[in-house]
């Protein structure tokens, strides 16, 4: 009876890692573009100064994700759950390739590259935070699709309201999938593994 309920437990485990049809496993919440959009050229700055471009992205899959440091809750909210998960990520799979976590500021005119470096090491060593012009921001964000936008605040103040899409972008700097919100960190846990796997 033992031996029957161990074989049991080994055959479900198999069907949820590999499928029932024998396939391997799919991502079940990112939304995988058609065909790999390379990204532009373009040139910012991260948070030690040195200069950020496409060739930046390269050799490794990284997750962009637009924001910035006086966002009050979306922007800090993801970056812990792209943290966590990256960590969980490596504990399950000690050795393995990580993924880069980039934070791509939109709001340049206050977000200098110290002030990047001092809100991104809040979430570990592995998080790049850059920042650049609005002009030099375009051609990036327009190319991806992402929205940013100043919105005046009582005071005098302002905000800025942007796209919350965590992007995945390959080895060779093409942007291949997204998750959109609402994030969650076991989102990223499951399919990150498998979005690299495929690259």
């Amino acid at each position: 009876m033992a031996a029957a309920l161990a074989a049991a437990a080994i055959a479900v485990a198999f069907l949820f890692l590999w499928g029932a049809d024998g396939a391997d496993p799919e991502p079940e919440f990112a939304t995988l573009l058609p065909e790999p959009l390379p990204l532009p050229e373009f040139s910012l700055s991260d948070q030690h100064g040195e200069p950020f471009t496409r060739d930046s992205l390269r050799g490794q899959t990284s997750l962009l994700f637009f924001g910035f440091t006086h966002c009050p809750d979306i922007c800090p909210a993801t970056l812990q759950q792209l943290s966590l998960a990256r960590k969980q990520i490596a504990e399950a799979s000690p050795g393995d390739p990580l993924p880069a976590i980039v934070l791509i500021s939109v709001d340049p005119e206050r977000d200098t590259p110290g002030k990047l470096d001092k809100y991104v090491s809040a979430f570990g060593e592995d998080v790049t935070g850059v920042t650049g012009t609005r002009e030099s921001l375009l051609p990036l964000t327009s190319a991806l699709g992402i929205f940013f936008e100043r919105q005046p605040l009582d005071g005098g103040d302002y905000t800025v309201s942007h796209s919350t899409a965590v992007l995945v972008v390959d080895g060779d700097a093409n942007f291949r999938a997204l998750f959109s919100a609402p994030h969650k960190t076991e989102y990223f846990v499951h399919d990150i593994p498998l979005l690299m796997a495929a690259q």
